[in-house]
This record gives structure tokens, C-alpha cells and sequence, in this order.
């Protein structure tokens, strides 16, 4: 006990001073920037390839760090005879406008400014409502239940 009682222990919390408004904002912007450079790729005709670090087992039977390439899916996509545009924060899509889940453009070049004005959207906190929404967990109902056959 004696190199224990040379020690100042003092009780703490950590706080955090982290906005998660700020935070979720940060995530979209970043998720739009990498959707830039998925728009380069797919005007080049390639896919838009990020390293990974994954752990395997080799065949002595080791673990050993593996580098690998994952594809990032875009956010854009073909239809209607035009492209739709969609921002997205995490595997959902954001109502940007509210009620609509995307952009409508009539070529692949026009892909670009409207991921530039989602930029500047988020960036200006534009978007908040919506990323507040997305994030919201919807309460799971088994089926067969009384409220799920109330709610239909």
C-alpha cells in the first residue's frame, strides 16, 4: 500500500463538451466529400475503391493484418432517363426538402453541383432537422401484435 499512498487520487467524470448536432453534421459533410470522389471515379468509368484493414488467418494459422479494397456504393444512380441524387447518413436517406428523398438531373455531369449544394447545406446546418430525423429509432412491432394492427 505504500506506492499507492504516494498517489493524488481525485473522483472525475468525463464530460462531453463534443455538440452531437455538430458531430452528425461533421459525419454527413465527410460522407458527401467521399461521395465527390466516388462522382470522379464514375466519370472515368471506374469504381471508387477505399483501403481496409482486416484481420485474417494465414495458412500457417497465424493472424495476420490484411490490407484489402472495399468499393464505396454511390449515392447517385440512374433512372427515368436522368440521374437521381440521394444524401444519406449512414444505410438511410435523407428527406432533404423534407418530403422528397432525391435529386432529379438529366445527366451525370450535373451530379456534382448538387452534391456541392448538399455540402453547403450541411456545412450551413441546413440539414439538421433532417439528419435529427433520420437518426430517430422507429419502435419495432411484432407482428400480429395489438399495436401493429392499430397502426395499420
Amino acid at each position: 500500500m505504500n506506492a499507492l499512498a504516494k498517489l493524488n487520487f481525485k473522483t472525475v467524470t468525463k464530460s462531453n463538451t463534443r455538440d452531437p448536432v455538430i458531430a452528425r453534421r461533421e459525419k454527413l459533410v465527410a460522407g458527401l466529400k467521399e461521395q465527390k470522389l466516388v462522382f470522379a471515379a464514375a466519370l472515368e468509368g471506374k469504381d471508387h475503391r477505399i483501403e481496409r484493414h482486416k484481420w485474417m488467418t494465414n495458412e500457417v494459422g497465424e493472424r495476420v493484418s490484411v490490407q484489402t479494397h472495399r468499393r464505396v456504393r454511390p449515392w447517385f444512380f440512374e433512372q427515368d432517363g436522368g440521374w437521381y441524387v440521394q444524401c444519406r447518413y449512414g444505410a438511410r436517406v435523407i428527406a432533404a426538402d423534407g418530403t422528397n428523398n432525391a435529386v432529379f438531373v438529366k445527366t451525370l455531369k450535373e451530379v456534382e453541383p448538387v452534391l456541392d449544394a448538399f455540402i453547403a447545406a450541411a456545412s450551413a446546418g441546413e440539414l439538421d432537422t433532417a439528419i435529427a430525423k433520420a437518426t430517430q429509432r422507429q419502435p419495432r412491432l411484432k407482428p400480429g401484435s395489438a399495436k401493429a394492427s392499430a397502426n395499420a
